[in-house]
């Protein structure tokens, strides 16, 4: 018996080490840890103002551009320890430059860490909201507010709410509501986990005033989340998982699945181009460099561009490329009309033209 015990005991420990094992190679490829891309630049420069990071971008059809900066997030390098800003950027001046937002309000600025951001335009009197994931002392919430001058912005709103436990971007759909995704699968839990494990646990959350519920599950870890032009289609970055998947909103603000679309890449933030309706992703080559970071061998960036999403065959391409020489961590990417911008979780932004 007590050899038939040891012998139990010894297939158990061993399944179990083949089990880590597996799941850390696993690991090691949702990471693309061994993957190298080779240099693809446009004509780019430095955008003034910016220096720890933008982390997402989005741009009104008036050309009128809303940035994050100053990201503070576990894991993630840090290269400040100012409260992360809001800035406005014009791209129909001859040379736009960022200006720091003004925020007036009760919200406490002291410990303000702005995540994914998303602008709402109310039709009925052009009206701007703003949108904002924000992290105090790394906790989650969504900050509300109106764009009322040219550099103001008025703090309407904090919503916390225990679906919205670790959201990393929202997409606004109406003045007081919108979608989200959460990046975690529970509060505080460690993302690596459940990575290891291969558990699609991450969801995406619609918050209205009267109504909060899960709209769509099966992520591995949801990240940039967008809307399609006509307003009928989400798309949700899985980051780990490579993909964008498509959604179709449907009656109670439900999201249907449609399909998913490969992109090869860590791909963070999505912004839609108002006019084609194209997808524009900051992408992270290597998820490796990015969590074990080390100056002499940065983390790249990387934009990659889907064209016709909702054809059978969805034209993927690589936009921009660096090895972390120009760019480290590129996490969105934007475009308005001939002007590329690129933003990163924590270095520099880039103002591109386009050919």
């Amino acid at each position: 018996m007590a050899a038939m015990r040891k012998a139990l005991i010894a297939a158990l420990v061993a399944a179990f080490a083949a089990f880590i094992g597996h799941r850390y190679l696993k690991l090691m490829e949702f990471s693309l840890a061994y993957r190298e891309v080779s240099v693809k630049h446009l004509n780019c420069q430095s955008l003034k103002n910016i220096e720890y990071g933008a982390e997402d971008i989005t741009i009104l059809r008036d050309g009128l551009a809303f940035i994050s900066t100053g990201l503070h997030y576990p894991g993630v390098p840090s290269f400040s320890d100012e409260p992360g800003k809001l800035y406005i950027l014009d791209l129909l001046h001859p040379k736009p430059t960022p200006v720091e937002l003004q925020i007036k309000g009760e919200l406490d600025l002291s410990s303000f860490n702005p995540h994914g951001i998303s602008v709402y335009t109310d039709e009925a009197d052009d009206s701007v909201y703003l949108f904002v994931v924000n992290h105090p002392q790394y906790k989650s919430q969504v900050e509300i507010f109106k764009f009322v001058e040219e550099n103001t912005l008025v703090h309407l709103k904090t919503i916390i709410h225990p679906l919205l436990h670790s959201v990393n971007d929202i997409v606004a759909v109406g003045v007081k509501s919108f979608y989200a995704t959460n990046d975690h699968s529970f509060p505080n839990d460690a993302l690596y986990l459940t990575v290891l494990l291969g558990l699609r646990w991450c969801e995406v959350v619609y918050y209205s005033p009267k109504e909060v519920k899960v709209a769509a599950s099966g992520f591995l870890s949801a990240n940039g989340i967008n809307i399609s032009p006509d307003k009928r289609y989400i798309y949700v970055a899985d980051i780990i998982g490579h993909d964008i998947q498509v959604f179709e909103r449907k009656e109670g603000e439900q999201l249907v699945f449609v399909k998913s679309v490969d992109v090869g890449s860590l791909c963070d933030n999505i912004e839609v181009d108002h006019q084609t309706g194209d997808l524009w992703l900051g992408c992270h080559p290597n998820g490796m460099k990015l969590f074990n970071y080390n100056p002499e061998d940065p983390p790249g960036s990387e934009v990659i561009l889907i064209k016709s999403i909702h054809s059978e065959q969805p034209v993927v391409s690589q936009e921009y490329a660096d090895n972390g020489k120009a760019i480290m961590a590129s996490s969105v990417a934007a475009r308005f009309e001939r002007k590329l911008l690129i933003g990163s979780v924590f270095h520099k932004a880039l103002y591109c033209d386009l050919k």
